[in-house]
């Protein structure tokens, strides 16, 4: 009776942790690694700012080509003036009339020195600098997402362990329940399985708990919410390393996006000395332009008055001079003096030059100039912009040599860790499947009561350690060997 009672308290056993590891199959939403990257790349916030700054530098490419190129302005005007009068160094001048007036100027004007012509090989280099620091973010993305992926992996990995303990605590209970009922253990074995049960669900809360954590940081870092049931579903298998060190640096040193930006900042700072230098140089300035202007009054018959009034002056005055040369019998033309009259062709040909305003323009006269100025003295502002443009040099190459020689290190670093790691796999795994085979072996015996259930509660928490430190040395070697992509700054498979 007590085998038959063991084997079905032991199928019993089987069932519980049949429904344990059982869990939601409904439709799962799968992710790969590619596809995480992927959408990083498309949604990452601080990326998408990084490849903001590619519109500026075009922007600013096509302003410096833009400079080589004469500069063009139009305006229009109108103005109104209240008629009346005003003194002016003692004279009265004015009308009686409101006068219109408008106007229209368009220019053309072209600036150049040679600072002018460096600007725009500088803007690119600036441009290519840019470029390589979005390079350099999407890398910097991709190992991020890397790791986190692999972290999200090593969580799960981490939690289906703790459920296979859970199910063995499970087993272990109902075995010492067993061994109660039929004499050959004891109430105090009992409860210790009960305790061991208790203490291992919790350790599948916290391990379940953690996988969610690992999951909502990297759809964070993807910039996309994180739909449910999600289920990571790359794989990666440790293989032996065929990777040389030299050859690393060497693709390292031509590659990486970080030494390559700061590259082009070097060219960048070489060009603006240039640039400064540029400014001791003549500036050749030419401007020309053509416009035109009205002029009227807003009563159009008061330059009709006033024009007949003048010609009535003259009239009068050229009457008294002939009169006078007259009384003296010397030649005159009084006849013509008499016969000065203002006209009524005369008055309107006055009316429709006062109705031009506003847009009746009378050409004013084109004009050209060119100028070669040669600063000399600016206070040493020159000067202090040059100096500080060569110490923006120096510094940029300065920047260059440190980043080669921890590029070097990092990259060694990097590849030996991961030499390391992929030495540690292949012990942890040794020592996982030992310790696999002596929980195997002491729950047979603790079945057959050749053991205490001490010594069970000892050799699975052997396991649970061992298979743990397996379990994080597989995925330290994978974080090592996206390290060093990282490193050498693009990927390696």
């Amino acid at each position: 009776m007590r085998p038959l009672l063991l084997l079905g308290l032991v199928a019993a056993a089987t069932q519980a942790s049949a429904q344990i590891v059982s869990r939601d199959s409904a439709a799962p939403t799968t992710l790969t690694i590619d596809q995480a990257i992927d959408l990083a790349r498309r949604n990452n916030p601080q990326l998408q700012q990084t490849l903001n700054n590619r519109i500026s530098a075009r922007a600013a490419v096509r302003s410096a080509y833009g400079a080589l190129l004469p500069s063009a302005d139009a305006s229009l005007s109108a103005q109104r003036q209240q008629g009346g009068q005003q003194i002016f160094s003692g004279t009265s001048l004015g009308a009686s009339s409101d006068v219109n007036q408008s106007s229209y100027q368009i220019g053309l004007n072209y600036r150049i020195n040679s600072a002018t012509l460096i600007t725009p090989s500088l803007q690119r280099a600036n441009r290519d600098a840019v470029e390589a620091d979005i390079t350099g973010a999407t890398e910097t993305l991709r190992s991020n997402v890397s790791q986190q992926y692999l972290s999200s992996l090593q969580a799960e990995a981490n939690a289906d362990l703790q459920d296979s303990l859970l199910v063995a605590s499970q087993q272990e209970l109902i075995l010492a329940q067993a061994r109660e009922i039929v004499g050959s253990g004891t109430q105090l074995d009992v409860q210790r399985a009960e305790v061991a049960l208790g203490i291992q669900k919790v350790q599948v809360l916290r391990a379940r708990n953690q996988v969610e954590i690992e999951k909502l940081r990297l759809f964070q870092l993807m910039g996309v919410d994180q739909p449910p049931n999600v289920k990571l579903v790359s794989q990666f298998p440790v293989v032996p390393l065929s990777l040389n060190l030299q050859q690393l640096i060497a693709s390292a040193r031509t590659q990486n996006p970080g030494v390559l930006a700061l590259r082009s900042r070097e060219h960048v700072a070489d060009l603006n000395v240039r640039r400064e230098k540029g400014e001791y140089s003549p500036t050749l300035s030419l401007s020309t332009g053509i416009g035109g202007y009205t002029y009227g009054y807003t009563n159009s018959n008061f330059p009709v008055q006033q024009a007949a009034a003048q010609l009535e002056a003259a009239r009068t005055s050229c009457i008294r001079t002939e009169e006078v040369r007259a009384a003296l019998n010397l030649s005159n033309q009084l006849t013509e003096c008499n016969a000065m009259a203002f006209t009524d062709v005369q008055a309107q040909a006055i009316r429709d030059n006062n109705s031009k305003f506003p847009f009746g323009f009378t050409k004013s006269p084109r004009s050209f100039s060119a100028m070669l100025s040669l600063p000399l003295f600016d206070g040493f502002a020159r000067e202090q912009r040059l100096q500080e443009a060569m110490a923006n040099r120096s510094d940029a190459r300065y920047s260059v040599r440190s980043k080669e020689l921890a590029l070097t290190a990092d990259v060694t670093a990097a590849y030996l860790t991961l030499v390391t790691a992929e030495k540690t796999v292949a012990l942890q795994e040794q020592n996982s499947a030992k310790a696999k085979q002596e929980l195997k072996l002491v729950q047979d015996r603790y079945r057959i009561g050749a053991t205490t259930f001490v010594d069970l509660t000892e050799a699975r928490a052997t396991y649970e350690r061992a298979e743990g430190d397996r379990i994080t040395s597989v995925y330290d070697y994978h974080k090592a060997f996206a390290a060093l992509e990282s490193a050498v700054g693009h990927p390696l498979r």
